[in-house]
C-alpha cells in the first residue's frame, strides 16, 4: 500500500500544483475512497477566478481557504475502511465494502443548529463545511477534495453506493441530479392555484450547462408540456435537444427581446409556466422573469457564488406580475438516493455518460479548468488515477 498520495492543489486563484500527501491514518467511522472521477464545478470556476464568497449574507458565509484540493462532485472505489465506516457511513444503511463504487454529499453540517433540526433534508447548516471548498489541504487530514489519487471521507459526510448499473461517468453525475429536486420543491406548489409546476407546463431553462441539462432532462421525466432551453453554446443547445429540450435559443444570435417574443408566441402570448435560471450570472435573471406568464414561478439556482447586482423594478416585475420566485442555494441529502435511482432507471433514454465530454489528469489541471470554460464542452472532469472509459 503506498503510503504517498498525488494531488493538484490550488495554491492561489489561477495555480495549481501537483503535491504529495502523506496517506492518512483512518480514525474509526472514515474510509478512503480512491477516486475515479471529479466534476468541476460552476464553484470551483468562481473559486479559481478568485470569487471565493459563498453563502453570502448568511450565518454560512465562506471565503475558500487556500491552498485547497478542489472537487466536491465525486465517485471512486473505496480502498480503505474501518469498522465503524463499514457499518454506518452509509446514508441508506446499507454496508460498506473495500471495492464498493461511491459517491458523497460535499456538506458536513452540524447536526445541531436551527437549520439542521427544522429544514428536512436540506443542508442550511449554519457551521456548514464542504469538500473541495472549505477545508485547506495545509491542515490534516489533507486530502479533503476529488482532485487527488484518494480522498478522505469523515464519519459525519453523507456516503451513498452507487447502483451497479451506474458507470462512473453517469454516477459523477449524482450531485447535480440532486440539484434537480429543485424540481420537486416546484411540485409541491402545484397544490396551490395552478401554482408551481404542473403536468404539461412550459418550463424555459436559461443556462444549458450540466446543471441546467440535467434539469432539462428531470421536468422531461416529471412531465413538462414543452421544453424551452437558451444558451449561447450551440454544442449545449444540442445536447439539451438529446435531454428532452423541444426549443433552443442561441443568445449570442438573438437579442432578449426576440427571446421574450418568441416564449411568449409559444404559450399563445401568457408567458412560460415555470423559469429555471440555471446561469451562472445575473445578467440573465430579469429577462427570465419577462418571460413568466402572470402568477408563474422561477426558480434562481445559478448564482452560488457572488457575481454581482442586477437592476429590478419590483412592481413591474415581482408585485403586478403576481410571480413567485424562488431561490434555492443548495441540494438536499436526501435527494441522492431518487438521483441514483432515476440516472439508472432512464440510462437508456438520456444520455448521462456523454455529458462527461472531457477528462485530465492531475497534471493537467491549469487546462482542465480552462475547457471547462469553453462552449465546447460540457461536463469536464478530473480523473486522478487515469481516464476512466
Amino acid at each position: 500500500m503506498t503510503k504517498k498520495v498525488q494531488a493538484a492543489v490550488l495554491v492561489a486563484p489561477g495555480r495549481y500544483e501537483v503535491q504529495e500527501f502523506d496517506r492518512p491514518k483512518l480514525p474509526d467511522g472514515s474510509l478512503l475512497m480512491e477516486m475515479e472521477l471529479s466534476g468541476i464545478c460552476g464553484t470551483d470556476k468562481h473559486t479559481y477566478q478568485g470569487e471565493t464568497k459563498q453563502y453570502a449574507g448568511t450565518p454560512a458565509e465562506t471565503d475558500t481557504p487556500f491552498p485547497i484540493i478542489q472537487g466536491h462532485e465525486n465517485v471512486g472505489i473505496i480502498s480503505e475502511i474501518t469498522l465503524g465506516a463499514a457499518a454506518n457511513l452509509e446514508f441508506y444503511g446499507k454496508p460498506l465494502k473495500v471495492g464498493d463504487r461511491i459517491a458523497m454529499c460535499p456538506d458536513v453540517v452540524c447536526g445541531t443548529c436551527y437549520e439542521c433540526k427544522h429544514v428536512m433534508g436540506y443542508v442550511w447548516c449554519e457551521h456548514s463545511r464542504a469538500y473541495g471548498n472549505s477545508y485547506s489541504s495545509a491542515e490534516w487530514p489533507y486530502l479533503m477534495g476529488g482532485w487527488s489519487e484518494q480522498m478522505f471521507i469523515r464519519p459525519d459526510t453523507f456516503v451513498y453506493k452507487v447502483p451497479s448499473g451506474l458507470s462512473p461517468k453517469a454516477a459523477v453525475l449524482v450531485e447535480l441530479m440532486a440539484c434537480a429536486a429543485s424540481l420537486d420543491k416546484l411540485k409541491e406548489f402545484s397544490s396551490m392555484s395552478h401554482e408551481g409546476m404542473n403536468s404539461a407546463d412550459t418550463v424555459v431553462v436559461i443556462g444549458n450547462g450540466p446543471l441546467g441539462l440535467l434539469h432539462v432532462a428531470k421536468a422531461d421525466m416529471m412531465g413538462a408540456g414543452q421544453i424551452i432551453s437558451t444558451d449561447f453554446s450551440e454544442t449545449r443547445l444540442a445536447f439539451a435537444k438529446r435531454m428532452g429540450a423541444d426549443v433552443t435559443m442561441n443568445v449570442s444570435q438573438t437579442t432578449s427581446e426576440e427571446r421574450i417574443a418568441l416564449v411568449k408566441k409559444l404559450t399563445g402570448g401568457r408567458g412560460a409556466d415555470v423559469v429555471l435560471h440555471m446561469a451562472n450570472t445575473p445578467r440573465s435573471f430579469v429577462e427570465g422573469i419577462e418571460m413568466l406568464k402572470r402568477g408563474g414561478m422561477m426558480l434562481e439556482m445559478g448564482n452560488f457564488a457572488d457575481t454581482g447586482e442586477v437592476s429590478l423594478n419590483v412592481h413591474r416585475h415581482i408585485c403586478s406580475k403576481n410571480i413567485r420566485l424562488i431561490g434555492i442555494t443548495n441540494h438536499p441529502s436526501t435527494g441522492y438516493g431518487p438521483a441514483l435511482t432515476l440516472m439508472e432507471r432512464h440510462a437508456d433514454r438520456y444520455p448521462f455518460e456523454e455529458m462527461v465530454t472531457h477528462q485530465y489528469t492531475l497534471a493537467d489541471a491549469d487546462r482542465a479548468m480552462h475547457m471547462s470554460m469553453d462552449t465546447t464542452s460540457l461536463k469536464v472532469a478530473m480523473a486522478p488515477n487515469g481516464f476512466v472509459n
